[in-house]
């Protein structure tokens, strides 16, 4: 099976940019900064969001015509890269936002969320793309995956921009951490 975790070390186009390289009236947060060369956490963390979407929409394009090899390197892609999202989220991101008022519940499920989808990971790791409920599972997991990103998006990352989290340090640790994480993963 082709490494298809190399590319994903690498940061997007949109990440990568400097403020100096964006129009002056964008407002985008994945934008670094020239001085501090950080992004912050939630500019991450949405990259993160943006792909995941694509590689399931790009499984939804194998389910009929690809072959097996196929959909096995992009679900194994699916996740690695899930893995390493959940990961930076629960070590780093989470206990931060957890110390914000009223956030408890929303991690928790947040939490909970996690785990249906490590689950479902861990069943697709030790599955053939040839087996019953394969493509079910991948589906599945992409509908868990959809909703959670929608939450976090709409009420978890709002609420944690409001109580003024220093994203911009987070952002460094979550990066240092997920640059951590695939290598170990690669080895």
């Amino acid at each position: 099976m082709p490494n298809t975790a190399v590319a994903t070390t690498s940061k997007p186009a949109s990440v990568r940019r400097t403020a100096a390289t964006k129009p002056a009236a964008s407002k985008s947060v994945a934008t670094k900064t020239a001085t501090t060369n950080a992004v912050d956490a939630i500019a991450l963390l949405k990259e993160d969001h943006k792909k995941a979407k694509k590689l399931f929409k790009d499984f939804e394009k194998l389910k009929e015509k690809g072959s097996d090899e196929e959909k096995a390197a992009l679900v194994s892609q699916i996740c690695m890269e899930l893995t390493v999202h959940t990961r930076i989220e629960e070590e780093i991101f989470y206990p931060a936002f957890r110390k914000t008022k009223d956030a408890e519940d929303m991690v928790d499920e947040a939490t909970v969320e996690h785990a249906s989808a490590k689950d479902l990971i861990r069943q697709l790791q030790s599955m053939q793309p040839s087996d019953d409920l394969y493509d079910a599972k991948v589906t599945v997991l992409g509908e868990y995956i959809e909703h959670h990103v929608e939450e976090e998006e709409k009420e978890m990352f709002k609420k944690a921009k409001r109580a003024k989290l220093d994203m911009v340090a987070l952002g460094k640790k979550l990066a240092s951490r997920k640059k951590a994480i695939m290598k170990e993963l690669q080895h």
